[in-house]
Parts: structure tokens; C-alpha cells; sequence
């Protein structure tokens, strides 16, 4: 129960208060907002002026929203979303122009991988919910997302090679995302992909009209709330884990977790349920059942 038990040491430090933000954009206002109900956590990117940005301090801000309270029962899934007609436009270039030295441009990166990374290892499932444009490190983001719903107008891009920045750190997500010959012309041309486009390779779980996005999202959010989330947390962790295996191997990981999973309380409890064909009472813990 080892992997069980890892999941829940994440989130152990403090975080700042509901829809608050570390850093602020120009005019005072969050570079992100967090609000929570009913399990969804929504994270908005919030300095459309400049594009959402992943500057440093933006790639703060959403590690933070990431990472607040994260073992609380309360919350089953996080959504990502950004105001303005761009979803996000990947790094801030300003951060990355000789004015800065090199330490500061391998923060930058390091700090983007943490959170890109992180997204993978929460123990809720994240969404990515985009209506407009995604680029580079933007891309990056969505990719690196459990689920994407995005709206028709949505476009996804990779155009660092046009300004002599190939977009390598976001390659690595999107080679794990798309067919390498289709991830591999987006980073050689820079071209985007339509919605639909990125629908039909992979990169996104979901097309809907704008006036749908919402919706979508939510019904996904909510669907995913019905199940326990000591469950859900086992079975992502899992997932990635043996996808980076041979077959075999993956196998073999797998097999042991789902023992591992029969021995939680909310593994019995829903087999049991099912049995005497009851609706489930979930603890939500990773607790074992004694």
C-alpha cells in the first residue's frame, strides 16, 4: 500500500486563502483565481493583457492553487480555465531576453516542469478547460492535463521555432500526447492545430460549442465527484506509472495494485454495494477496510 499511502503526502504546506494570489498583475489583480464548490476546484488564469503568461510568478500562483489543501476530502477535481480570448500564450518572453541572466531563465523552466509534473502527480483528476488560443508552454499546460475540453474556436500551437526558441520543454509533453509525426510538424512549423484537429489526434479529450464549454466541463467535473477519490488517486498514479513500462512490467504493477485497491475501504465498500445493488457510501480515505 506504499503507492496508496505517497499520493497523500502531497499539499502538506500552507497555501494562501480562497481566490487569493501570491503575485498580481498589472493593476493590482490576481494573476489567478481559486474558486471551489461542490468538489471542482476551478484555477482562472487571470492576466489576459498579457496573454495568461507563464511567467514565474503566474507558474507560482497556479502551483500553489495546485498544491492548497490538496488532501481534503472536499475536493475531487480541478479544472483549468483563463479569461481573456487566450487560454494562455505559454512563457513571458520578457522574462527570457538577454536583460535576465541564465539563473533566472533555468528557474523559469524548472519551475514550468514542477508544475507541469505536478499536474500528473495530484491524486484528482485536472481538467483543462479551453476557449481560445494555446501556445508553446500554453500548450504545454494542456497537454500535461488529465482531460481537455475545448471550445471550437480553440487553437493549439507550438511557434517558438519562428522566434528561435524551439519549443522543447513542451515537445516533451506533447510527443506523450500526439502521434510523433503530428507533434513533430507542429514544433518543426510552428503551425496550429484546429479544435477539431487536436480532437482527432489526441491532444484533446473533447470538442463542444463556446456556449457548451461550461456545461462539458462541469458534467465531466461532476461525474468524476459520484466515485471515491482515494479510488480515483490509486488509479491515476497507476495509470502513468505503468505507462512509462513494458508490457510486462506494466502487467505485473498493475495486478498488484488492483489487490492493493480490493484492500481499501472504499473498494470493499463499492463491491458491496453492488452486490446488494445500494448505491455506495464512500469514505473517500486510503484507509484499509479491517
Amino acid at each position: 500500500m506504499a503507492a496508496v499511502s505517497a499520493l497523500w503526502r502531497l499539499g502538506g504546506r500552507s497555501a494562501r486563502p480562497l481566490a487569493a494570489a501570491c503575485s498580481s498583475a498589472v493593476g493590482g489583480a490576481p494573476l489567478t483565481l481559486r474558486r471551489q464548490e461542490g468538489g471542482v476546484r476551478n484555477i482562472i488564469l487571470n492576466n489576459p493583457g498579457k496573454r495568461n503568461a507563464l511567467s514565474l510568478s503566474m507558474l507560482l500562483a497556479l502551483k500553489e492553487d495546485l498544491l492548497h489543501d490538496v488532501k481534503s476530502k472536499e475536493l475531487r477535481v480541478i479544472v483549468i480555465s483563463a479569461e481573456g480570448p487566450v487560454f494562455c500564450s505559454g512563457h513571458d518572453l520578457k522574462e527570457l531576453s538577454t536583460q535576465d541572466d541564465v539563473k533566472h531563465h533555468t528557474q523559469v523552466f524548472e519551475i514550468c516542469a514542477e508544475v507541469m509534473t505536478l499536474i500528473q502527480r495530484l491524486p484528482v483528476p485536472v481538467i483543462a478547460k479551453v476557449n481560445g488560443l494555446a501556445t508553446a508552454a500554453g500548450c504545454q499546460l494542456v497537454a500535461s492535463c488529465d482531460i481537455a475540453v475545448a471550445s471550437e474556436k480553440s487553437r493549439f500551437a507550438t511557434p517558438g521555432v519562428n522566434i528561435g526558441l524551439f519549443c522543447s520543454t513542451p515537445a516533451v509533453a506533447l510527443g506523450r500526447s500526439l502521434p510523433r509525426k503530428v507533434a513533430l510538424e507542429m514544433l518543426f512549423t510552428g503551425e496550429p492545430l484546429s479544435a477539431h484537429e487536436a480532437l482527432m489526434h489526441g491532444l484533446v479529450s473533447k470538442v463542444v460549442p463556446e456556449d457548451k464549454l461550461e456545461e462539458e466541463t462541469m458534467r465531466i467535473s461532476h461525474k468524476i465527484c459520484e466515485s471515491s477519490k482515494s479510488v480515483l488517486a490509486l488509479g491515476k498514479a497507476t495509470f502513468y506509472r505503468q505507462m512509462a513500462q513494458d508490457l510486462d512490467t506494466a502487467y505485473k504493477i498493475t495486478s498488484q495494485v488492483m489487490v492493493d485497491n480490493l484492500t481499501l475501504r472504499d473498494g470493499q465498500e463499492g463491491i458491496e454495494a453492488f452486490i446488494q445493488k445500494r448505491k455506495p457510501v464512500w469514505s473517500h480515505a486510503q484507509d484499509e477496510k479491517k
